[in-house]
């Protein structure tokens, strides 16, 4: 019986060394991926304690200043179609958060929520912006009601993209690559074997409007999962207990502050009673629901949801132009 299972314990490690060796996908390499997905307009500002952090200032430079930040795994890149249509009127930021794009590791190796708030904050300070309409999709949507929260001073209004945060929220199908990150002892070998084919696969779960998943954008996502620290980082932030910084209506209430919340009726990440809870606990607030649209309205519907945007920034008096803006009804 010992004999046995030496045998099948080595046949076990045998087929374990053979997926590695077939399955085993590098990083890539910082200056060619810095070359192909930063662009005219990157930069890359030193924040404390040392992080290098990828960063868009684009738009109208005289503008009011807009902040976008991305979700989990994603990168500045999903806000592309929002800059070309609010970029003649705003001042758009758009970041690369530590562990994503082409920001990659945090000295610290700590890539929980109060770290994105710090480093928001640091970015706006270093660019010189002390008030911004701060807005955010999914982990970023968090990351935002969180800054308005903890520098309510500094934010003009507020909008949420299928945002996280909402209390007792489940996924209705989520998707294979954030599974995978949740199961302790895949996740860890997902540091080295990430086949490009589950990153495509957990983009097809994420959208309904699937003329989005391009096989450009596939490899974005993909290339930049692997660029350096990045894989490390996911898996780090997939280990913290889920939904551990939920929100509650008793600190959302607090807020004073003008909020839009934007949600596609048919995301599978963050269902849709998410963004009617957001829209109830925060005095004021105004809900747009896009049908058939799944958890990225600001790439699946990016005419519509940027109008939205606009007609809502165009309503707030501390944002208005000289000529008098028009009211926002929806």
């Amino acid at each position: 019986m010992k004999r046995f299972f030496k045998w099948l314990l080595g046949i076990v490690a045998l087929l374990l060394v053979v997926s590695l060796a077939i399955g085993y996908t590098p990083d890539t390499d910082p200056a060619e991926m810095k070359a192909k997905y930063g662009g005219s307009t990157s930069q890359f500002l030193t924040l404390a304690p040392g992080l290098i952090v990828h960063v868009r200032d684009e738009g109208k430079r005289d503008g009011p200043a807009l902040v976008l930040i991305h979700g989990s795994n994603s990168s500045l890149h999903t806000w592309v179609p929002w800059v070309k249509r609010l970029g003649g009127q705003y001042r758009i930021i758009s970041l690369d958060l530590p562990g994503h794009g082409l920001t990659g590791r945090h000295p610290s190796g700590d890539y929980d929520y109060p770290i994105f708030v710090a480093v928001v904050d640091q970015v706006l300070v270093k660019l010189g912006i002390s008030r911004a309409v701060i807005a955010g999709n999914s982990m970023g949507g968090g990351v935002t009601w969180m800054y308005a929260l903890t520098h309510p001073e500094k934010v003009e209004a507020m909008i949420l993209v299928d945002a996280a945060g909402a209390p007792r929220w489940e996924a209705r199908k989520a998707p294979i690559g954030f599974r995978i990150a949740r199961m302790p002892v895949l996740r860890n070998l997902a540091r080295i074997i990430t086949p490009r084919s589950m990153v495509e696969s957990s983009l097809q779960t994420s959208v309904s409007v699937k003329s989005v998943v391009t096989p450009a954008a596939v490899d974005r996502y993909w290339e930049l999962l692997r660029y350096p620290g990045n894989r490390t980082a996911t898996v780090k932030r997939f280990s913290y207990a889920h939904n551990h910084h939920p929100a509650t209506n008793d600190m959302l209430a607090a807020l004073k502050i003008p909020t839009l919340v934007l949600w596609g009726e048919e995301d599978n990440l963050i269902p849709v009673k998410s963004a009617k809870w957001f829209a109830e606990a925060i005095p004021g607030s105004i809900l747009i629901i896009y049908p058939k649209v799944g958890h990225l309205p600001m790439e699946e519907v990016a005419d519509q949801s940027a109008s939205d945007v606009a007609g809502f920034l165009k309503s707030l008096k501390s944002l208005r132009s000289p000529k008098p803006a028009q009211g926002f009804s929806r």
